[in-house]
């Protein structure tokens, strides 16, 4: 008990620390936490008593589809080492072109309908929309300084990273991406609209069949074992589910939540792809074939979107 004491304290004074240095993102989290909590406690009422229709559980297997497409994804790991370079930037780029073009016609278009319905004023209800973008990045800012994790291009960064070992930190890392990928799952379909959940939860699960493949050969290549390796990408897909409900939680509120939900989530996944996704797949040199795969998946997700939408 005393040791576990020990521990806590030690890591309540790591993320002082990271606090007084990172005062900006600190004030981020702050306030990200603050919208969040007035969001979803209305919300969250409702998912208790069941008084949110077919959403939630639209929700949970839209966020169960995104978690196979991880395991699909990391299965073929069990036999391969690593892939091309050039390839696996060019599937990345796949994968960053359909989040992207998610964000926009799958959370974007459909917030700035409903909240220019709920409003009466499409220049208000645009603000709405905005207004849950900036809470979606100003969560992923705060999320990412005090989340201990890795990058592959600049190491391990957040606070009490020494004390984690290199899996942990790429369990974390995975986790501030799949994370936004549920709650826009969650958020899209609190309604009960296929319309608008329908071509998103396809984009993000067939996006991340190759995030999922990314993720294991990743942990592969830092000297774990196939199968932790598959296993470590595998489990991490479970985030999708769990944050689907937090999505629905967030939406299901008042009126408003449901526009600026859409928002947050597209600010959170626009968010992961400029900061992470991007910066990653040119790391290597590969510019060119990772935009053609970014091209491609934005094309993809449109046709998507279009085909299986309103």
């Amino acid at each position: 008990m005393e040791r576990a004491l020990s521990k806590s304290a030690s890591w309540m004074i790591l993320i002082g620390e990271q606090a007084r240095q990172r005062p900006w993102s600190s004030l981020a989290l702050a306030i990200a936490t603050l919208a969040l909590l007035l969001m979803l406690v209305p919300g969250a009422g409702r998912v208790l008593i069941g008084d949110v229709g077919p959403g939630l559980w639209l929700a949970v297997l839209g966020g169960l589809a995104g978690f196979a497409g991880t395991a699909l994804g990391a299965l073929p790991a069990l036999v391969l080492r690593d892939l091309p370079q050039r390839f696996e930037d060019s599937l990345l780029g796949l994968a960053a072109g359909m989040m992207l073009a998610a964000s926009a016609f799958s959370l974007l278009l459909p917030g700035l309908e409903a909240a220019g319905e709920i409003t009466g004023s499409r220049g208000f209800g645009a603000g709405v929309v905005v207004l849950g973008m900036l809470l979606g990045v100003l969560l992923m800012l705060g999320l990412d300084a005090f989340t201990p994790h890795e990058h592959e291009s600049v190491g391990p960064c957040g606070p009490g990273h020494q004390h984690c070992s290199r899996i942990w930190l790429f369990v974390f890392a995975i986790a501030l991406h799949n994370l936004p990928e549920g709650m826009a799952i969650g958020v899209s379909f609190s309604q009960g609209d296929m319309a608008v959940g329908l071509p998103l939860t396809a984009a993000i699960a067939l996006q991340d069949i190759p995030e999922g493949l990314a993720v294991a050969l990743a942990v592969r290549g830092a000297g774990y074992s196939s199968r932790l390796a598959v296993l470590v990408s595998i489990l991490s897909g479970l985030l999708e589910p769990i944050g689907a409900v937090l999505g629905v939680g967030l939406s299901s509120g008042m009126a408003l939540a449901y526009p600026a939900g859409l928002g947050l989530a597209a600010g959170a996944m626009i968010f992961v792809v400029s900061h992470e996704v991007i910066p990653e797949t040119h790391r290597n040199g590969h510019q060119t074939p990772a935009t053609l795969g970014l091209m491609c998946g934005f094309a993809l997700m449109m046709v998507l979107d279009v085909s299986l939408g309103k």
